[in-house]
């Protein structure tokens, strides 16, 4: 049974976390918020709370440093007043000593401008937060030597993505929206990971779903099934880095190393499948508030 710790557990890591659960093995996850994962704590999982303090970016509590055979790290880069700090290479340096194996989740970010990405296309980061993202990876290959590094792109799922944005009124095209973007759902990444655990697969490879699509058409498809109108455009620089994007991913190779398919092979799966699991979720609360 493998002892796994998840460092960070958001949006994905708790949903690895509950696979990992489900697959018989031990976990710890740190989160800022115990009482937020109350459900993983019901099935039997342990929770720590953890917050990175920028200042002391290795500081760890002494519970976590343990002899750990799988360390899931999923906490993104911080930005902070004095700018953005990246934790990563002083918490498994700390870690690293006694633990067997790491699967870091890093960023298509990494490659830059670079428009067409496959398993052996070069990193080329241009930003700081990129170069911290590279830095960071180079930090897990030199504490692990059984280390694997996920490159993923956008990810969405329930109540994360172009539909809740849409729905919340902040999203907005990139100019006309021709930029390609790819993305994956949070269940098929979290089942990239899980499969990580179970095989001595290294290297860092990007993970994308099937299906690259412009900023237009995701936008229009989800305005569509929202019932709900096309948003507007605003120029380049308005928007975050991440929408100014222009970049088709092959996540292939590694679903192929893995020996894993897709759940939802493109948006137009995984953005209803998002919708219908948000709709359940609200209905569930109505009935406990009744």
């Amino acid at each position: 049974m493998h002892n796994v710790l998840v460092l960070g557990c958001g949006f994905t890591g708790e949903r690895v976390a509950r696979r990992l659960i489900a697959c018989g093995m031990r976990v710890t996850a740190t989160t800022r918020e115990v009482t937020r994962l109350g459900a993983l704590l019901a099935d039997g999982a342990t929770v720590v709370e953890f917050a990175v303090n920028p200042s002391v970016p290795g500081q760890i509590p002494t519970t976590l440093v343990d002899k750990w055979d799988v360390i899931i790290y999923s906490i993104p880069t911080l930005r902070t007043d004095a700018g953005m700090v990246e934790p990563a290479p002083e918490l498994l340096r700390t870690l690293g000593a006694t633990s067997k194996r790491c699967i870091y989740l890093s960023t298509t970010g990494v490659y830059g401008r670079q428009e067409v990405v496959d398993a052996s296309t070069v990193p080329s980061p241009e930003t700081p937060r990129e170069r911290l993202r590279i830095a960071a990876e180079a930090a897990v290959i030199e504490n692990f030597g059984n280390a694997l590094v996920l490159r993923p792109a956008a990810i969405y799922g329930p109540g994360r993505g172009v539909h809740a944005s849409l729905r919340a009124g902040r999203y907005r095209l990139t100019g006309n929206g021709t930029n390609y973007i790819s993305r994956i759902h949070v269940d098929d990444l979290a089942a990239h990971v899980v499969a990580a655990c179970q095989t001595e697969l290294t290297g860092a490879w990007p993970v994308a779903d099937e299906h690259p699509c412009t900023q237009r058409e995701m936008a229009e498809y989800c305005a569509k099934l929202l019932g709900l109108p096309v948003p507007p455009s605003i120029v380049p620089g308005e928007t975050s880095e991440t929408l100014r994007a222009n970049r088709r991913v092959d996540g292939s190779a590694v679903r192929e190393a893995l020996g894993i398919a897709l759940q939802y092979p493109s948006y137009r799966e995984g953005v209803p499948a998002a919708i219908t699991a948000e709709t359940q979720a609200n209905d569930q609360q109505r009935k406990l508030r009744s």
